[in-house]
């Protein structure tokens, strides 16, 4: 099962304040950890939301807000795609991300054959084809 691991925005993280060589150096072992036990898929961190921008979709049309975004607890600082046995798996590994402050949130990624019969065997080889050139 793949999940991913959503790092939650802080006001520091909105206001671009970079993370210490101490604090770099210790993500660095935790990540370095995740690829020596084969869980580690993709991770990085996100810009702050000034940078970024919206699309909201209404009747077919979108409509663009650039950042940044005021309800800082709803953003994405940054994030890891792992893969792992359970969710359980992956909540004891995160227990040890090194952060002193944080709240990370764990969800599930769908894969094809969650989908079942409404995932047509031409959806399905897209899919196969897109996983495949991703990596």
């Amino acid at each position: 099962m793949r999940f991913v691991v959503l790092v939650k925005a802080t006001a520091e993280s909105e206001a671009g304040v970079l993370p210490t060589r101490e604090m770099l150096e210790e993500m660095g072992r935790f990540n370095d950890d995740l690829i020596r036990d084969g869980v580690m898929l993709a991770g990085e961190g996100l810009q702050a939301s000034s940078k970024g921008a919206r699309l909201k979709f209404t009747g077919g049309a979108a409509t663009v807000s650039d950042g940044p975004f005021a309800e800082t607890k709803e953003l994405v600082a940054g994030f890891w795609i792992v893969q792992g046995k359970s969710k359980e798996e992956v909540v004891e590994r995160f227990k040890r991300a090194p952060f002193e402050e944080a709240e990370i949130e764990i969800r599930q990624i769908f894969e094809a054959e969650d989908f079942g019969d409404n995932l047509s065997e031409e959806m399905r080889a897209r899919d196969e084809r897109l996983r495949g050139s991703a990596h």
